[in-house]
């Protein structure tokens, strides 16, 4: 049997950098499995939209598609947004739609990867504190995520973590800068939790101005690319309604 196309589904932004990280990253999927079919579609500002993309792999003959949200937090997008796309797709396609990509220990592999490159080295850990920024949420489960993964990363060595908002959600990232500032961190790092550049990683990196380091966005980094690849697998493709029938 032919395996289920990967269609990855990105938010979109106006902002250009937007979707060339959001491509960057699914041709290193591309390169990590040759023989995969995979696909990417936007819900908003770019193009190809999710619509389009299973129109075409509707016409193209493809009976198998794998959803997977390009987002590291189960909130409103993977909840309601995309699963209403996926309803109104073509009637041949059976559509399974994987799990987020968060929490995972591979996108804490990702995140010291970028902090890494940024010029800190593990020996700094026990005297940095990490602000672990994100884009923000209304929902309190995604809300709750970034603050268990935060606790969770402080054990992993750092002086200490603490989580911040760039929207919906307190405190900011300059908030927390100044918090572990006050805790006497000898050094100061943030870094994103997102996945692409655009308005608010823009507002994170402001809120950076007080620190000492401020690491990439999580973008192509090859963690981020084996979790998609492991969402992909891990998602059933029976036993489950499919989403376009």
């Amino acid at each position: 049997m032919r395996a289920p196309v990967l269609l990855v589904i990105a938010h979109g932004s106006r902002d250009p950098r937007h979707a060339a990280t959001v491509h960057a990253l699914v041709e290193r999927v591309r390169s990590l499995r040759p023989g995969l079919r995979v696909e990417t579609g936007f819900l908003d500002f770019n193009v190809p939209s999710v619509a389009g993309v299973l129109e075409s792999l509707a016409a193209d003959g493809v009976r198998n598609v794998v959803a997977l949200p390009l987002l590291l937090t189960r909130a409103f997008h993977a909840k309601a947004d995309i699963p209403a796309v996926l309803r109104e797709a073509p009637a041949r396609l059976r559509i399974r739609q994987a799990e987020v990509l968060g929490p995972s220990p591979l996108l804490l592999s990702a995140l010291e990867r970028r902090l890494y490159e940024a010029g800190l080295t593990p020996a700094d850990k026990p005297s940095t504190g990490v602000v672990l920024a994100s884009a923000g949420s209304s929902d309190p489960e995604a809300v709750a995520v970034i603050d268990g993964l935060a606790r969770r990363w402080r054990n992993t060595g750092w002086r200490a973590v603490r989580p911040a908002f760039a929207s919906a959600a307190l405190p900011r990232t300059e908030d927390a800068v100044r918090e572990l500032r006050a805790l006497g961190c000898e050094r100061v790092a943030v870094a994103p939790y997102v996945l692409a550049p655009g308005f608010l990683p823009d507002r994170i990196a402001r809120g950076a101005a007080g620190a000492d380091v401020l690491a990439d966005v999580l973008g192509p980094a090859p963690e981020v690319a084996r979790l998609l690849l492991r969402r992909y697998d891990e998602t059933p493709l029976y036993g489950l309604t499919a989403l376009g029938a």
